[in-house]
């Protein structure tokens, strides 16, 4: 091996190892940013299917919603129910609702709840509060999440696996819709050496997700040279 190609070597290994660790990065959405998670009654300016689109969300990812007791976030996996606003009738398996555990008819105040995201596909997310009318006015949206990496190990559960998958139903991109309390040991993921969690604000995590391509490229320019 000659000095150029040493040299070569000794420049792509460090790039390659640090691209090789930012690639077990998951990712945290704050859901609206700055908005928080409230309906157009609240803030006009708020659009949630516009702040999700162009992210990418994956298994192990987390969405963070800031809004006050007045508000709930129901997540499902089954488009019925997203579109008809209410969760009552909603299978537990596959929809659920995470509140204050308050009376939402009272003086409001600060609440904040960050969920993970447990399974591919459609998630549909909305406010269940006052009858479903926070949803019908714009406090709800739908994300498609793809494998990623997988599941931390602190996010698996062995129920999941035997859990039924939810059939496949139909999505109309034009529809709109008709008109489980937080557990008290819930947790993020904590971060280790092969699970960093990166905080951001709504930010694409494409760039992490793309990183195994840029080894090959560093990998294949290293050999040329040579």
């Amino acid at each position: 091996m000659d000095s150029k190609c040493r040299t070569v070597l000794c420049l792509l290994l460090p790039l390659v190892f640090l691209t090789s660790s930012t690639a077990q990065a998951y990712t945290n959405y704050t859901v609206g940013d700055d908005l928080g998670w409230y309906d157009n009654t609240e803030n006009s300016k708020i659009n949630y299917q516009k702040w999700a689109a162009g992210k990418n969300f994956s298994l192990g990812d987390f969405l963070i919603f800031n809004t006050n007791t007045n508000h709930s976030v129901v997540q499902t996996y089954n488009f019925t129910i997203y579109k008809k606003c209410d969760f009552n009738d909603a299978d537990s398996r596959d929809t659920t609702e995470y509140s204050s555990q308050g009376d939402y008819n009272q003086a409001a105040g600060p609440w904040s709840i960050a969920i993970p995201l447990k399974k591919e596909g459609m998630n549909y997310f909305f406010s269940s509060f006052y009858d479903g009318d926070q949803c019908k006015s714009g406090q709800r949206f739908r994300i498609n999440v793809i494998h990623g990496q997988g599941l931390p190990d602190s996010l698996k559960n062995p129920v999941d696996a035997s859990s039924p998958s939810p059939q496949p139903q139909q999505d109309d991109d034009t529809s709109t819709p008709d008109t489980a309390n937080i557990p008290g040991n819930f947790n993020k993921p904590v971060p280790s050496s092969s699970e960093n969690v990166k905080q951001t604000s709504g930010a694409s995590a494409s760039s992490i997700k793309s990183t195994g391509l840029g080894v090959l490229l560093l990998g294949i320019f290293g050999i040329w040279v040579c």
